[in-house]
Order: C-alpha cells, then structure tokens, then sequence
C-alpha cells in the first residue's frame, strides 16, 4: 500500500494523498485556494506599493550633470555647455542675487563670473522653473557655489524656495561682518521685493537723510541724477552707482563709476 506524503506545493492546511511512487497534488482544497489567493493578493500589493516609493523617490532624486560655464546672466543665473554642446540655462538653487539695475546687481555679477566663468561645474538638477531654466546646486569641485554666493554676501538665501535652512546662518554671518552687499550703509532690499516694486528710495541706515556733498557725508537720498558730468566726486559717483542702481555710470562694467572721476 502506498505510504501517505504530504503534498509540497499545496498550501495550509495540507492535502493527505496517497501515492505509489511521487508526490503529486490531485486537487486543491477551497481553503488551500483562498489562502493562495490572499497571499498573492498581499504579494501584489506589497509590489505596488514598492514600485510607487520607487517612482516617487526616482521623481524627487537629483539628476546630475556636467558642463563649462560660458556666460553669466546675472548673480544666480548661468549658462551651461552640455558636453553634447547644449546650451543649458541654469538658475541657481536656493539663492536671489540682486537684479540688474538694483543696487550690488553688477558686483554680484561679476562675483559669479569669477567663480565659474569658463569652468567646469557639476549639477544637481532637481526642477525645471517657469521659464524653463535648470533650477540647480552648482559645484566647482568641492566648492559649493550657490552657498559661496551668499557666504561672500552677493545673495541672499531665497526664504520662498529654501530647502536649507543653514543657509539663513550664512546670510546672518555675511551680514555680521558686512560681505558684500550688506557693505552698503543704505538698507539692502531683497531682490524679491525689488521685483515687485515700486522701488523705494535707498535710504542710509544712518546720518541725515539730505545730501550733504559740503561736508563728503553720503548720508542721503537717492537724487536725480544719471550722468558722470552731474557728479560732484568719486564718492557721489560710487554712492549713485552702488546704492540707486545707476548703471550707466559703470559704462565698461569694471564696477568702477565715472572714469575721469575715479581713475584721476
């Protein structure tokens, strides 16, 4: 009589069958069935879940890319040569520098310019802005350039987007030890309200609050003026250029005002 086995591929509770020679399962029982089923239910679930994680988390990882730096927009906008030669627009990440034609908008620029222009970088991507530029961590090897911007006080650690809140520590030292921007005896204003206007006066945050050129105090309001020949100084020429956006006194962009007022 043929001994009884019990059947390796049936599931709990096990089916008792008699055979003469190999195992072999002759019929599934309705629990065996709905047991099977609620695993691979569980199974499949399980899987679904998995890949949803791996898809949220593939959306939410960095792509990384590398490219020579071949212009400078402003303060935190570059453009990139792909090594397949596309020219990619970068904004950096987490960072607002000054706009062109507000104060400390030039120097940022050209800060920049001075640590990337003509380099190598390496990207992290994580977004695609409204005006379809890369929004990017940019690295010049172990550097981190967005960072520096602000450490060097040629940013300011954008609120709206930040992801890193150490970068508030940097803006704060930056502006303990008046980096940069923050050099300036008038109040900054932050690019994001600049953007919005209409642009208030720039104010010194000490001293008088009229021009008193008599006695070389810079302590005053923005005036009228917008050509070298109305100029009285250097330091007046400095002041319109740096504190109320009056690029055209910069014509050749050496950060430098009124030539045959400052070269003398």
């Amino acid at each position: 009589m043929g001994k009884a086995v019990v059947c390796d591929r049936c599931a709990s509770p096990p089916e008792l069958l008699h055979t003469t020679g190999r195992k072999r399962c002759d019929r599934w029982s309705s629990q065996a069935l709905w047991q099977i089923a609620r695993r691979l239910t569980g199974c499949l679930f399980v899987a679904i879940i998995a890949a949803l994680i791996s898809t949220s988390s593939s959306a939410a990882s960095l792509h990384t890319a590398t490219g020579r730096v071949v212009g400078i927009i402003d303060g935190d906008t570059i453009d990139v040569l792909s090594p397949n030669k596309q020219r990619i627009r970068i904004r950096l990440a987490q960072i607002d520098a000054p706009e062109h034609g507000q104060p400390w908008g030039q120097r940022s620029k050209q800060a920049l310019s001075a640590l990337v222009y003509g380099k190598t970088v390496q990207l992290e991507i994580s977004a695609l802005d409204r005006y379809g530029r890369e929004i990017a961590n940019v690295y010049k090897g172990p550097l981190d350039v967005n960072r520096q911007m602000v450490r060097m006080g040629d940013a300011w650690a954008y609120r709206q987007y930040l992801t890193d809140p150490s970068l508030i520590d940097v803006e704060t030292q930056a502006r303990e030890a008046r980096l940069g921007l923050w050099s300036s005896p008038a109040r900054p204003v932050p690019p994001w309200t600049w953007r919005h206007g209409p642009h208030p006066p720039v104010i010194a945050t000490s001293g008088p609050t009229t021009a008193r050129r008599s006695s070389g105090s810079l302590g005053q309001l923005c005036g009228a003026k917008r050509y070298c020949r109305e100029m009285t100084s250097c330091a007046e020429a400095r002041f319109y250029l740096q504190q109320c956006g009056v690029t055209r006194l910069d014509g050749d962009g050496d950060g430098v005002p009124c030539e045959t007022l400052c070269r003398r």
